[in-house]
């Protein structure tokens, strides 16, 4: 072999050698490199879920757990949570309640996203765990979890069931990191100190601080209240929809101001949850309370609210107490609380001035005052395709302005008194309201009367605002600009089109 050969064949040698040593490094280093990445990235997560190198149906990420119970201990206490079917959290130990949602997303958010920064001690000993507050943890949590397949199921499958327990210790003063272990694992390790803001939540951080409701409106047939200034009683009107005030009067009640009734109770927060027995309820005056409601659903046990207040070391505190049928729940709240409920006839009457339906009304009399004609639109049926259109009658025939009539019936369906001034008076005229005052009158197909309209003074030392009587016995102060009358026939009467809009051509002006 000469010379020349031998150096190609050397060269050749080496080659093979260099790519030897290439898939070396690949398959005998990084390709095990890239499977231990992989592990720690899996191993260092609170909630391990997956195993290493798992990938979703898409080959990407694999699905999130999705959690269904925790048990946290904190300071002592253990309170466990469950998941309802519609995503809520409800607590069910110490107490049946209602959970703080924003608390327990905290909670699952850090189990599925946090990782541990470092491994602190790989074998601890009871020495090292005593130093790093984990031989008695300050808190624990036990987390279960379901993990997806391909098509969003098995919530019932028990392969797809995970769960974790985390103990966590002391805060390590130098970068308020907090120690933790996870059972089964003999390692310390440590984690961001988000991690101990977000899972070392005890009892009351967890129960929902709005206590007092949920009452929904439309599923109630009755309100009983005696409060310390007012009582009251409110029925489900005969129709189903709205309400009456039935005691200590008679009258419509207004709809709008009992949603907020029960919005103001829903809303009150509790500051804590004292336990109840009957001995704290005792003491807290919860046997004559200052208020005591009753709230009766057309389905299911009625709700009773009571309220206290008494008076602790010179501070004045408010208790609330919640039943319904065997469950109880009583809070501290705070003192406007006792107002909500506290509510006068003035407050609970239906502002409303009329009382009609705006489909009724066929034909609308409007009274200018100061001896003006009045002015009567009516309804035309068959007109306009078969909807109907409005025509002023009288004083003078025309057709009327469609719209402008219907915005007026709206003003006068939505039109709300701004206070009462008294009740059946026997002298109309001292506000200002007789037969002869401005005013509108609706009528129905038949010619009979659905509701009247009577304007009168000014009120004293209340600028804008009139006496008004409506549908009701009430004096009423009203606005002066939530309703425009008209005060003649052109107010309403359409405007007969333009030279130019009926097409004749404009004469030319003659020239000079």
């Amino acid at each position: 072999m000469n010379q020349k050969s031998k150096n190609l064949v050397t060269l050749l040698a080496l080659t093979v050698g260099v790519g030897g040593l290439g898939l070396y490094a690949w398959y005998g280093v990084k390709e095990p490199d890239a499977r231990e990445t992989e592990r720690k990235e899996v191993s260092e997560k609170l909630f391990a879920a997956h195993e290493a190198g798992e990938k979703g149906s898409d080959g990407g990420a694999p699905p999130a757990p999705v959690f269904t119970r925790l048990t946290l201990k904190s300071r002592g206490v253990t309170t466990e949570l469950a998941r309802e079917k519609d995503g809520t959290w409800k607590v069910t130990a110490p107490v049946s309640t209602g959970a703080e949602q924003a608390a327990v997303e905290s909670i699952t958010s850090a189990l599925a996203s946090a990782k541990f920064t470092s491994t602190v001690e790989e074998s601890p000993t009871d020495a090292d765990l005593e130093k790093y507050g984990l031989k008695t943890p300050s808190f624990s949590v036990v987390a279960q979890a379901w993990v997806p397949d391909a098509n969003g199921g098995g919530a019932e499958d028990p392969a797809r069931q995970r769960t974790v327990t985390l103990h966590g210790g002391i805060e390590n003063p130098f970068d308020g990191s907090v120690y933790v272990r996870r059972e089964g694992d003999p390692k310390v390790y440590a984690a961001p100190g988000s991690v101990r803001w977000s899972l070392d939540k005890d009892a009351f951080a967890l129960r929902s601080k709005e206590f007092l409701g949920t009452l929904e409106e439309p599923s109630l047939t009755s309100i009983e209240v005696k409060a310390k200034t007012n009582a009251y009683r409110l029925e489900r009107d005969t129709g189903g929809t709205g309400w009456r005030l039935v005691r200590p009067v008679n009258v419509r009640a207004d709809e709008v101001r009992v949603a907020d009734l029960l919005m103001g109770l829903k809303e009150q927060r509790a500051m804590s949850f004292p336990e109840d027995t009957p001995e704290m309820r005792r003491k807290l005056g919860l046997e004559t309370p200052a208020v005591d409601a009753l709230f009766t659903p057309g389905v299911g046990e009625p709700v009773r609210v009571r309220m206290s207040q008494v008076t602790e070391d010179g501070v004045t505190k408010v208790y609330a107490l919640r039943e319904q049928g065997s469950r109880a729940l009583l809070g501290e709240v705070y003192e406007h609380a006792l107002a909500v409920l506290d509510l006068g006839v003035a407050e609970l009457k239906d502002k409303r001035v009329l009382a009609f339906r705006r489909e009724d009304v066929q034909r609308v009399v409007f009274h200018p005052g100061g001896g003006a004609p009045p002015i009567t639109v009516v309804n035309v049926a068959g007109a306009n395709g078969g909807a109907g259109t409005w025509e002023v009658e009288s004083p003078t025939r025309g057709k009327a302005q469609h719209f402008k009539v219907l915005s007026l019936l709206g003003s006068l369906d939505t039109f709300k008194a701004t206070g009462f001034a008294g009740t059946a008076p026997r002298n109309w005229a001292k506000y200002g309201i007789s037969d002869a005052s401005r005013g509108a009158v609706l009528q129905g197909a038949d010619g009979k009367e659905l509701a009247r309209l009577w304007l009168g003074d000014e009120v004293k030392d209340k600028a804008g605002t009139l006496y008004a009587r409506g549908s009701g016995p009430d004096v009423l102060e009203v606005s002066v600009g939530w309703v425009q009358l008209p005060t003649k026939p052109e107010d309403l009467l359409e405007l007969p089109p333009s030279a130019e809009d009926a097409g004749t051509p404009a004469t030319a002006a003659p020239t000079p």
